[in-house]
């Protein structure tokens, strides 16, 4: 089911402040489009467990258009779904159109195309291109790898599923038990494709190689002393990787070797880390959801020691979305100030910011 109703909570704030809204459900994820010109189209999931004798698992996924210099946040589109775990938009380059991809409680991934409205009206509204129920667990995280013809899903039940992206199916190429318990990060290496990360709440952390039968590349068990809940590459750095754990630690990761990755720093947050984003021009600063302490702008420095530069604390629950928007990079202002979106579960507050910091 799906809806095209003008958002009526949409405030305009102050400051640093351009924008929030109240979603429908409990915020758990937001995207900005990477791609250049849907810069301006933000995604925004939830998942709302409603318990009882026959407990459900809803959901919603939204897009919205953001003008930070206007101080507007509009919804475009909303679409009842299961509940969400995880949104991803794929990368720039190779689909002709930006597709969104959803992990949901129903075991399914589902991928949306964005389209423009035909009927005179402006804006964009996304339309289911494919979808399929690939496990009995719930489908928690995934990630696309740099082609977009496949996409990593990590599971419930500590499985991940390696699924090829057509354009109008999805097939389960491989499957198999990566961790003991829920598999809340994965992440496909932009530099090695072949490679695979994968966090758990096992507190291990893990790279497969997909080449041939899918093998283990290394396991990590003693760095992260609580479940591991997130994991990003650095976009201009083949070598380095980054980690969030329940732990409340950003950790930085030498993978040269990639059978033994080096941890060469790490920075607590004082909060779970969920999320963690890189900038999408200053590669060496990190947007980060902290859980119960809010969002962090983190430096990481070349010498790999790290930095709280900025935090941000106008939420009132868990911190779990966050993202930059990016520029048209055909006509980008290096010394434009990125707009941030960061959501928060139990008061379903969506807010778009503008960090205070010259970044």
């Amino acid at each position: 089911m799906s809806s095209f109703s003008p958002n009526k909570t949409l405030y305009c704030d102050s400051g640093m402040d351009v924008a929030h809204c109240t979603l429908d459900g409990n915020a758990d994820a937001v995207e900005f489009c990477p791609h250049s010109s849907f810069s301006n189209v933000l995604a925004a999931s939830t998942y709302t467990l409603l318990e009882g004798d026959q407990p459900s698992r809803s959901g919603s996924l939204s897009i919205f258009n953001v003008n930070a210099d206007n101080c507007s946040l509009e919804l475009l589109h909303r679409v009842d779904t299961a509940g969400i775990f995880d949104i991803k938009w794929s990368p720039v380059g190779p689909t002709a159109s930006p597709l969104l991809a959803q992990a949901d409680a129903d075991g399914c991934i589902r991928v949306h195309a964005l389209e423009h409205s035909s009927n005179g009206a402006e804006g964009q509204y996304l339309k289911e291109r494919c979808g399929s129920k690939i496990s009995s667990s719930m489908c928690l995280c995934l990630d696309w790898n740099p082609s977009a013809t496949s996409i990593s899903v990590g599971h419930s039940d500590g499985s991940i599923s390696i699924l090829s992206a057509g354009e109008s199916h999805l097939e389960v190429q491989n499957q198999w038990e990566a961790h003991e318990f829920e598999l809340w990060a994965t992440s496909f290496d932009t530099h090695q494709p072949h490679l695979v990360y994968t966090g758990s709440d096992d507190c291990k952390f893990s790279c497969w190689d997909l080449r041939d039968t899918p093998t283990k590349a290394f396991h990590n068990t003693k760095a992260h002393k609580m479940g591991v809940c997130c994991i990003a590459k650095c976009p201009n750095d083949p070598y380095k990787l980054l980690t969030g754990s329940y732990d409340e630690h950003l950790r930085v990761w030498d993978i040269r070797s990639i059978s033994k990755p080096t941890n060469e720093t790490s920075i607590c947050l004082g909060g779970g880390v969920w999320r963690i984003k890189p900038h999408p021009s200053v590669f060496d600063v990190v947007l980060a959801a902290c859980m119960h302490n809010g969002f962090a702008i983190v430096r990481v420095k070349d010498d790999d020691t790290a930095e709280v530069v900025e935090t941000y604390d106008k939420h009132s629950s868990l911190a779990y979305g966050a993202d930059w928007q990016r520029g048209d990079s055909s006509h980008e202002d290096k010394r434009k100030r990125y707009a941030v979106a960061t959501c928060s579960f139990y008061d379903r507050l969506l807010r778009i910011w503008i960090p205070e910091t010259d970044i």
